[in-house]
């Protein structure tokens, strides 16, 4: 059964395709696009002070994969791309061109963006979106077990914005990035 209303227009231009019945509504919310069909949301980019520190804190306590890197040396900085890989999709991931036009057709990737010379400057870091001007907030890690990943981050030296107990909003955590960026933890059961 599907789960999708019919709401369809007969010019391309104008070409809708209901929002699902089962979705949430709000003020604001439109019909889909139907020139949009095909659309992925494929990355967010943050500013990194240090690539070899980010990549050691994205690959080795939040077991991303690293699967490109575009170096811009005229320009002056360089940019890698993680994901969160499956299990299965670690043991079948493309190689080569292969590999860079898989991670340009995912969900979720995470860009980190170095601009040179800033791992060199003891005083230097990028505004993390938290204190005003408010802007960007946070990106997010959902877990299995939140419990086992508050050890994990604990083991880890990992710092902590917000504990699980901590605050009115229980059963969410925030670490803090080497940048200082935060980074939202939730168990999607405990979300509910």
């Amino acid at each position: 059964m599907s789960h999708l209303a019919s709401n369809s227009t007969t010019d391309d231009n104008k070409a809708t395709i209901a929002q699902p019945t089962t979705s949430v509504n709000a003020n604001g919310v439109q019909s889909i696009a139907a020139q949009t069909s095909g659309f992925t949301f494929n990355h967010t980019m943050l500013r990194v002070k240090d690539p070899a520190k980010s990549l050691e804190f994205y690959t080795g306590v939040l077991g991303m994969t690293l699967l490109a890197v575009k170096k811009f040396p005229e320009m002056e900085f360089d940019l890698y791309f993680l994901a969160k890989l499956t299990e299965s999709e670690r043991e079948n991931l493309p190689s080569g061109a292969d590999l860079e036009i898989f991670a340009f057709r995912q969900r979720g990737i995470l860009e980190l963006t170095h601009n040179y010379g800033t791992e060199t400057k003891a005083d230097f870091s990028y505004h993390d979106g938290n204190q005003d001007p408010q802007g960007f907030g946070h990106i997010c890690f959902s877990v299995p077990n939140l419990d086992e990943a508050i050890a994990w981050f604990d083991k880890n030296d990992v710092e902590f914005k917000k504990r699980p107990e901590d605050g009115s909003m229980k059963n969410i955590a925030f670490i803090k990035d080497v940048d200082g960026y935060w980074i939202e933890i939730v168990q999607a059961d405990l979300m509910s």
